[in-house]
């Protein structure tokens, strides 16, 4: 090996070394375990959005006086569809959890709609998709908690400040889950 290409190669090993060194490969790869675990996220709300046209449908032959309710789930549905950046599919999907909510506090009002086979088919499918929702957030935040970490510990932070590695956002429960909710037991007229 000459000397020119001994001093090109030192270099490029010791740089090499340090970013090795610095967890650059580590922030890269827990930002990849992010966007896989956004991912299946992302496929459980779709789920969940083919599922609400039918529910709703079930729910308009039963309540047809609740056009507010039957108008905020589509909203809300349109709102996750058309939904851009993360941090506002994230919000999306907390509006149509209290949207969906007020459908089914709706739903509990009247008996035979509660007695309606297809109506039961779909909270059954519903709720096993609200079920697969939920771990996938878990995972999801377990994800971006263990980037964080990373990305904040020593020698981490020092790469993700060069690197510019941002911090990712959490899904949280919407401010509608921290209410507790209102039962009454009297009969629709």
């Amino acid at each position: 090996m000459t000397t020119t290409a001994r001093r090109r190669t030192l270099p490029m090993l010791l740089f090499t070394t340090l970013l090795t060194s610095c967890g650059y490969n580590t922030l890269v790869g827990l930002q990849q375990n992010i966007q896989a675990s956004w991912a299946q996220v992302q496929n459980q709300l779709q789920r969940r959005n083919d599922l609400i046209p039918n529910l709703v449908e079930t729910v308009k032959g039963y309540a047809t006086h609740e056009s507010g309710v039957f108008e905020a789930v589509a909203n809300a549905r349109s709102r996750l569809i058309n939904a851009g950046t993360r941090d506002e599919q994230i919000d999306a999907a907390q509006n149509l959890s209290g949207a969906l909510g007020r459908l089914l506090a709706i739903a509990e009002q009247y008996p035979q709609l509660k007695a309606n086979e297809q109506f039961n088919r779909l909270m059954d499918e519903l709720s096993g998709t609200e079920n697969r929702i939920a771990v996938e957030r878990m995972r999801y935040n377990e994800k971006v908690r263990e980037y964080d970490t990373a990305r904040r510990q020593f020698p981490g932070n020092l790469t993700a400040k060069v690197f510019g590695f941002k911090e990712h956002p959490y899904f949280q429960a919407p401010p509608e889950a921290k209410q507790v909710p209102k039962v009454t037991f009297t009969k629709p007229s």
